[in-house]
């Protein structure tokens, strides 16, 4: 048994629809059909009756719809216990994002939540978008910041959290300097020599937003080197192996010293959105706090250097 499958037919007894079921537990239709399979397979009987339109319950289906919504809301209870009792009581509100993220902004944004208010305790977990939207859906956390681009779709659905906007970053392309103190690889490069590319790893959220924008662009690049953190790309940069697209704000203090340098023109950049999701019914009275403070903050300044 996985829990996972309880939560599936939950919401595809909610929704009577398997697509629009799939996609709000962030999964493809042909995955979470064999999910809702392998349930009736550990039941012992069909739980949905596919010969009607909309689907609905079967009647063992009607049977199991109570005890699952009790064992799921049981098994969260508990979780959080565990969890509050494993950090000797305390409440911590946790929150989501991308390394990069959890670097440049939401490090000093929980400094400036935390000067204002001293009983906030925060945790933050760390790991690629998708995960980080994963945990957000499975109530893993309590917050979700990453960044949106209108060209790219977040494996999140949106409908279900609310939403806040924080900011604007730009996506720059970026190379070392050269001896004239101008870029050594310049974009869009030419047949003869095509720029080097320290690419993002494919089908990560970074990585789609690059190959969005240069579908668009006569660019001549060749993949150096290619990773998932957006750090790691910076460092192979600053050694001069190529053009990375960064978040501005990442590497706003190499820019200052000349360390790297805009490898190309405005053309070349793209604008991302820096956003908060949450599902404020779930938040408790800290987390509530949070939550209202950054929406009257209005828009930060996202291309400031951050401290050191």
């Amino acid at each position: 048994m996985d829990v996972n499958w309880l939560e599936d037919f939950l919401c595809l007894a909610r929704t009577l629809n398997f697509t629009r079921a799939a996609e709000e537990r962030n999964v493809t239709q042909s995955a979470f059909s064999k999910r809702i399979k392998s349930l009736e397979t550990w039941a012992g009987a069909p739980l949905i009756d596919r010969t009607s339109y909309p689907a609905k319950l079967s009647e063992a289906g009607e049977s199991l719809l109570p005890v699952a919504k009790s064992t799921v809301i049981d098994l969260i209870r508990i979780r959080d216990e565990i969890r509050s009792n494993d950090r000797g009581g305390l409440r911590f509100s946790v929150f989501a994002a991308t390394h990069a993220i959890s670097i440049s902004h939401l490090a000093p944004l929980i400094g400036r939540l935390e000067a204002v208010d001293r009983t906030i305790r925060t945790r933050v977990i760390s790991d690629n978008m998708h995960e980080c939207c994963r945990l957000l859906a499975d109530e893993a956390c309590d917050f979700l910041v990453c960044y949106r681009h209108p060209g790219v779709a977040i494996t999140l659905d949106e409908n279900r959290f609310s939403r806040i906007d924080l900011g604007m970053e730009r996506l720059v392309p970026v190379s070392c300097a050269d001896e004239r103190g101008i870029a050594k690889w310049q974009l869009p490069g030419e047949r003869k020599r095509p720029v080097p590319h320290l690419a993002y790893a494919r089908g990560s959220f970074m990585g789609t937003v690059v190959s969005d924008l240069l579908k668009h662009r006569d660019a001549v690049l060749n993949v150096r080197h290619m990773d998932a953190l957006s750090e790691a790309l910076k460092s192979f940069a600053c050694q001069g192996a190529g053009v990375a697209w960064l978040p501005e704000s990442s590497v706003a203090d190499e820019l200052r010293a000349g360390v790297l340098v805009p490898a190309g023109d405005a053309s070349f950049c793209c604008t991302l959105t820096l956003s908060m999701f949450a599902a404020t019914n779930r938040l408790d009275e800290t987390g509530k706090r949070i939550w209202d403070r950054l929406a009257e903050a209005g828009t930060l300044d996202l291309q400031a250097p951050q401290g050191a």
